[in-house]
């Protein structure tokens, strides 16, 4: 009897709390089922299980076993699944989702490179500002912006993220230029909800994160159209640079307090946590890592 098949007879036999139901799991006879638990406690010199016409009992070193075996049987499947998705071809359906305005502006192409590259993978995108849970919603990946709240899901850093403070020039003309944070309170703002803080918006003040409570008479939970009302001359923004690079580039926006930035956002690829990860979901987040660099394309303004 090979070890391991034993172990997995044992453990099954423990699951089902009968010979007969770890038959039905295993596809094997009942018969079966007992001479391989009989042998594995043969091998062991120990009794595992307790038996009686009407019932199965672990004993006091059964119990102990148990726990290790399934541990060791789980390992080994697990191994045995990171050899095949290596030695196998990226294929399947890909559920990601994404924040809308990137997806739509970075992620979307992306992705077809990406299908250039996989063709046996079919990506499924779902691009929405909404919080999805991953597991409860069947979702493979999900793209996050911002800071990560503490989570049981495993996180990829790609690229960092810029906020940029921002308006167009003949707002400037108009209202003036703020020198410092503070005097964004005498100017009107427009504010992205999609911000956990809303309208308290993060500077760096001598080496001190210190927020600002901005003013505005327009609120909207959407980069894309936060861009499109300062493009109108509506008021300053504070704004990722992936939603705006171009804008600064060609000099339809430009970009104020630039000194006073905060830090440490990023893009993230989020998944579930699993030692051995699919084919599909590897592929696509080193894809991921090499599209999305340290200096973000958005930046380069």
């Amino acid at each position: 009897m090979d070890i391991i098949v034993g172990m997995r007879t044992f453990v099954a036999v423990v699951d089902a709390n009968s010979f007969t139901g770890a038959a039905d799991r295993l596809d094997m006879s009942t018969a079966l089922v007992s001479k391989y638990v009989g042998q594995l406690e043969e091998r062991l010199g120990t009794r595992l299980l307790n038996r009686t016409t009407r019932s199965l009992a672990l004993t006091e070193i059964g119990r102990a076993y148990f726990e290790q075996c399934r541990q060791v049987v789980d390992n080994f499947d697990e191994l045995e699944a990171a050899i095949r998705n290596k030695n196998a071809n990226a294929s399947g359906k890909l559920i990601v989702t994404a924040p809308a305005t990137f997806g739509e502006m970075y992620l979307a192409s992306a992705i077809v490179e990406f299908q250039e590259l996989q063709p046996a993978i079919t990506v499924d995108l779902r691009l929405t500002d909404r919080f999805i849970r991953l597991i409860d919603e069947g979702v493979d990946i999900a793209i996050r912006i911002g800071e990560l709240e503490d989570s049981s899901l495993i996180a990829r850093r790609f690229s960092p993220i810029r906020l940029v403070t921002c308006a167009a020039p003949s707002y400037f003309e108009k209202h003036g230029v703020p020198d410092q944070p503070e005097d964004l309170i005498q100017h009107s703002c427009i504010i992205d909800t999609n911000f956990r803080n809303g309208p308290l918006w993060p500077y760096s003040v001598n080496g001190e994160k210190n927020n600002v409570k901005v003013n505005g008479r327009i609120s909207v939970n959407s980069a894309a159209a936060t861009r499109k009302m300062l493009l109108k001359g509506a008021g300053i923004g504070l704004i990722p640079s992936y939603a705006v690079g171009e804008d600064i580039r060609q000099n339809r926006l430009a970009v104020v307090l630039e000194a006073y930035e905060t830090s440490g956002l990023g893009i993230y690829a989020l998944y579930a946590h699993n030692r051995y990860l699919s084919t599909k979901v590897r592929t696509f987040v080193d894809f991921m890592a090499n599209r999305f660099t340290a200096t973000p394309e958005w930046d380069r303004f």
